[in-house]
């Protein structure tokens, strides 16, 4: 839950069902928790995987302190992270990830999962997230696979080929 409301710090989305406490629905749509963050996270292939309870139990850590020097009483039936406001989540991580921080390379590493997540689907197949409607490529309007599921993009995204075509080159692009 802890690491699912960082997620949602980071790129924020809608509540998944009425009194969802770690997506703090700030705003519309699917954010980095829909679109599999955690996931990712928990993926082998990340190795992050060994340390993710000890980062939740240091972010936690963090939210009782800025609870306490913020004169914020926490609600003790959710991590402490998740009982913090949108606001004050935001507030938190700004001054994790901030210059001369101490751990700015764990907080920022640990956010730029929630932005793979979202970006790019990392954890997923791409045919299969664009077809489970996967909130952040469809958010960036990613191209859909042509009707045999490959993607050749025939329209240039310079409105020109940026060279041109080996004469080997096989119908099917791969090199002879």
């Amino acid at each position: 839950m802890t690491l699912e409301a960082f997620s949602d710090t980071i790129i924020p989305g809608e509540r998944r069902f009425p009194g969802d406490r770690a997506v703090a629905g700030a705003a519309s749509g699917g954010g980095a928790v829909a679109a599999g963050a955690v996931q990712l996270l928990e993926w082998d292939a990340t190795g992050v995987t060994a340390g993710l309870d000890d980062f939740a139990a240091l972010l936690n850590e963090h939210a009782r302190a800025y609870a306490g020097q913020s004169g914020l009483t926490l609600d003790d039936s959710v991590p402490e992270f998740v009982a913090l406001s949108f606001e004050d989540r935001t507030e938190l991580v700004r001054r994790l990830v901030a210059p001369g921080h101490p751990e700015k390379q764990i907080w920022i590493s640990i956010a730029l999962f929630a932005n793979m997540a979202y970006d790019s689907a990392a954890h997923m197949d791409t045919a299969e997230a664009i077809a489970s409607g996967h909130p952040g490529l469809t958010a960036m309007g990613f191209a859909l696979p042509e009707s045999d599921g490959l993607w050749r993009f025939r329209d240039y995204s310079y409105g020109r080929p940026l060279a041109a075509l080996h004469p080997d080159t096989t119908p099917s692009g791969s090199p002879a």
